[in-house]
């Protein structure tokens, strides 16, 4: 989907379209949780504190986040993938791998298909995609993201050699900015460039990653596409108005979330056995203190005694608190998720 949390909110908000938004938080608090493109002009993006996106683009409008509008608007989504294929791998609420080698409607064309499945959405919902159709999943996503928005790219296995050649790394799916700067004072600049370099070459520079890229730049990647993609943890977390240096505040602050996040486990009759807490000081150092079990935690009492702990266990606090988070992994929970879990970063309003 095209910049998904911003688009429902601009769909649902006439007014805001034409104008710079960001999703999350606001330009004290918080971070952008999703910018419209006519925010990315002006270099706002994901994750990026408020504050910097407010001085990035100062008629920036701060939305609140509805995350129940988006999962409503997902839930459609995904309804029109599956009338094409069951093989649908959600990756989170507005993007899914889909293998429609044999779909329901038994058309040859990719290409067909993912111009139905774009224009059924947007009948539907009102809002664009953009589709990358590929003989495997490196090149589908990266190939999603080449005509974004509202767009579609076609790479095939006649293609995939050029295309990837000339592809500057900063492009390729999984190669993130950090390595991508490292390959560039390398003088590895695109695909081209990184083709040059052999198993051995690239495993000493990049580790296990370096079989990874080896493999892309060539157009191979077997994954298949799997449908059942089991949560691997249940967290949340708040971001505060006002930094909090108290440490009763802070205690009272881990029980509320400690409730919050059993109220959501009890619901999903889900436990685990790993519990993580996340603390993040106002200059943005954070901190995660982890402790596991031998057996699942379904006893909230206990898990709210390991949370307090872990809490101890970071005093005396070096400055006031702006972040608290709690999360649960190691599930007991074997059904199939549809989402990654989603963290809480926008105040405590979200």
């Amino acid at each position: 989907m095209d910049a998904f949390y911003a688009s429902v909110e601009q769909r649902d908000n006439p007014a805001l379209i034409g104008k710079p938004i960001a999703v999350g938080g606001s330009e004290r608090r918080g971070v952008v949780c999703s910018a419209n493109y006519a925010a990315r002009k002006f270099g706002v993006r994901s994750a990026q504190p408020g504050f910097k996106a407010k001085r990035l683009c100062p008629e920036l409008i701060f939305v609140r986040p509805d995350f129940d509008k988006y999962r409503d608007a997902s839930n459609i989504i995904r309804e029109v993938f599956h009338e094409y294929t069951d093989l649908v791998e959600p990756l989170s609420l507005d993007e899914a791998y889909l293998d429609i080698t044999e779909n329901k409607f038994g058309l040859s064309s990719a290409l067909m298909i993912a111009e139905e499945i774009r224009q059924k959405i947007f009948q539907q919902t009102q809002l664009t995609a953009s589709a990358g159709v590929s003989y495997n999943k490196f090149l589908a996503k990266t190939a999603s993201d080449i005509n974004k928005p509202n767009g579609i790219k076609v790479i095939s296995f006649e293609e995939a050699p050029d295309f990837l050649a000339a592809l500057p790394v900063n492009r390729f799916f999984g190669v993130g900015r950090k390595t991508a700067d490292k390959m560039e004072r390398m003088g590895i600049f695109t695909g081209a460039d990184l083709l040059k370099l052999d198993k051995l070459s690239l495993s000493k520079r990049f580790g296990k990653s370096g079989l990874y890229y080896y493999d892309i730049v060539r157009g191979t990647d077997k994954r298949q596409v799997k449908p059942h993609r089991r949560r691997k943890s249940i967290g949340i977390e708040r971001t505060y108005g006002n930094d909090v240096d108290n440490t009763d505040m802070l205690i009272m602050k881990i029980k509320e979330l400690l409730s919050k996040l059993w109220a959501s486990l009890e619901y999903k009759n889900t436990y685990g056995r790993t519990l993580t807490l996340k603390l993040r000081y106002k200059d943005f150092t954070t901190l995660s203190r982890s402790r596991s079990t031998k057996s699942f935690m379904e006893d909230k009492a206990i898990a709210e005694k390991i949370a307090l702990e872990l809490f101890q266990n970071i005093l005396p606090l070096e400055q006031s608190v702006r972040l608290l988070g709690l999360s649960i992994s190691n599930l007991n929970n074997e059904e199939p998720s549809f989402y990654q879990q989603l963290s809480f970063p926008f105040g405590e309003e979200e």
